[in-house]
């Protein structure tokens, strides 16, 4: 009886937190409503005040299973039992989230480490298990908003820790237990933020130098899954695209490029052991005579095994710079535990070979100017970022293929991580996609094209050469280590608090009064 009483008791705040990781969801695109963030980080603390850890980890995975549901329901392409394990997977790591957060609430620091423990989970997400899954950052909703440039100063975990802290004000305003001067010194820190993001200007200038780039979506024959089994279709796609160009450059109505960008899966058959493919690609490169970044797959290194890669093939030496994908998605270019789970699950199979990690970042000099390739989802892992940032590049490409995903909202969240990327790292970022989203993204975050899905589009860019490194740049993992340090240090103290026999639980023992002896 007692049980169902306790149950009773947390079920309406379960409701509360589900509420809020559905609101949560709607933050990011395609619906696009950052600022409900504001209300559902307080919702959240509101249901997690006061409650028990075991209450916490079940409040916390409620909401995190919502979250994550209305994030990525894309997932049920792949099928509805993915997009269902996924949600499960990364809810639980808000659930334990909630089980800390419901004690760090009571700690007098509780301000400072709840968003802390918050960036800390996001890390959680992004780092395990096989590499994470770092899709649900609460920096990628902001772009629009003027609290988006604080990226290029803070990097994308400040970011997150800072819209989580506008949260925690916002929850700190409203709790009724709240005192007054806490209520006016979280009103002014949230105005302060606020205010202060809009100030800063990001610049777009160049070191003067600019580059010509041809980016080429050629289109795919199907949707979804249908695609796969075309590939030839796609190359020769990508191959008339190119030539129709050239067309262009030829009768004055186009500007020629200094570099031809084909996207992720432009060829799925190997151009080095397959001499229709390789054919088709020389065809396009001799034809506008400039090198072109190609996204091809590769066989090897091992038996059994292939790579995503960009490959720099040059107009008058062929093939020669490679970057291979560093970070291939689990269960979707590689099965972990593959001959354990093979048998089981037949669908997995068609996944086919395992695609292997490259080594080494994306750095690719081309005509005098450094590129940073970034193959698809890789572009969400700050490791891979930094290491092209940090490494020099000037300008940022992303080769992507999002087929699988058209017309389900994926493509617009991969593009509005990309528009981040570009303000942390201030440089201009060029992507090709076989599908679209393809588009040009300033150094400032704003689009300046963006293609529709499942058409052919040829967009030539002038964009500007850039040195300098942001802020975030220099900083590199130092944020979010840090961050993620203070939010577990909050969380220990919490429960050390929690285990500290408390005066009045234990009040000191007496001593009887002496007997008067009377004088």
């Amino acid at each position: 009886m007692e049980r169902l009483k306790a149950l009773g008791r947390i079920l309406p705040r379960v409701v509360v937190a589900v509420g809020a990781g559905a609101l949560l969801g709607l933050i990011y695109e395609p619906h696009a409503h950052p600022w409900l963030v504001l209300v559902a980080v307080p919702l959240l603390l509101a249901a997690l005040n006061g409650v028990s850890m075991k209450a916490g980890f079940l409040i916390g995975s409620g909401f995190g299973i919502t979250f994550y549901s209305v994030l990525v329901p894309w997932l049920t392409v792949i099928g509805g039992d993915a997009a269902i394990a996924l949600a499960i997977l990364e809810g639980l790591f808000y659930g334990v989230f909630g089980a800390l957060a419901s004690q760090t609430l009571k700690h007098k620091l509780w301000m400072l480490w709840v968003p802390c423990l918050w960036v800390a989970t996001e890390y959680a997400t992004g780092s395990v298990p096989f590499g994470g899954f770092p899709w649900g950052r609460l920096a990628w909703a902001f772009a629009d908003s003027s609290l988006g440039r604080l990226a290029s100063l803070v990097g994308i975990a400040g970011l997150s820790f800072i819209v989580a802290l506008l949260g925690v004000l916002v929850y700190a305003v409203l709790r009724r237990r709240s005192a007054l001067s806490l209520r006016a010194v979280a009103l002014v820190a949230g105005i302060a933020i606020v205010g202060g993001s809009s100030l800063i200007t990001l610049s777009t200038d160049g070191n003067g130098k600019t580059v010509t780039a041809a980016i080429v979506q050629g289109n795919v024959p199907g949707k979804g899954l249908e695609f796969l089994g075309r590939a030839r279709t796609v190359t020769k796609n990508h191959l008339n695209a190119t030539l129709d160009l050239q067309k262009e450059v030829e009768a004055g109505s186009q500007v020629k490029p200094d570099l031809v960008i084909w996207p992720e899966n432009s060829t799925d058959i190997d151009p080095y052991r397959d001499p229709e493919t390789k054919r088709d690609i020389e065809t396009a490169v001799q034809s506008v005579n400039v090198p072109i970044l190609v996204g091809a797959v590769t066989e090897g290194p091992g038996p059994n095994e292939r790579q995503t890669t960009g490959i720099v093939w040059d107009p008058a030496t062929g093939p020669g710079q490679r970057y291979a994908k560093r970070h291939p998605v689990p269960f979707g270019e590689y099965i972990p535990f593959r001959e354990q789970l093979l048998p089981y699950i037949k669908r997995l199979e068609m996944v086919g070979r395992q695609t292997a990690p490259g080594i080494g970042p994306g750095l690719m000099p081309i005509n005098g100017v450094l590129y940073g390739d970034l193959i698809c989802f890789e572009l969400a892992y700050d490791n891979v970022v930094s290491d092209v940032a940090k490494g020099g590049a000037q300008i940022l490409i992303v080769q992507t293929n999002n087929a699988t995903y058209g017309g389900t909202g994926q493509p617009e969240q991969q593009f509005a991580i990309t528009r981040m990327r570009a303000i942390e790292t201030g440089r201009t970022v060029l992507i090709a996609s076989t599908s679209g989203i393809s588009g040009v993204i300033n150094p400032n975050g704003k689009v300046e094209h963006k293609t529709g899905e499942f058409v052919r589009d040829v967009y030539i860019a002038q964009v500007p050469v850039r040195d300098g490194k942001t802020l975030a740049t220099t900083l590199g993992g130092w944020p979010q280590w840090i961050l993620t340090g203070l939010g577990i240090l909050g969380a220990v103290l919490a429960l050390l608090a929690r285990r500290k026999p408390r005066a009045e639980d234990n009040p000191p023992a007496t001593t009887p009064d002496r007997e008067k002896v009377p004088v």
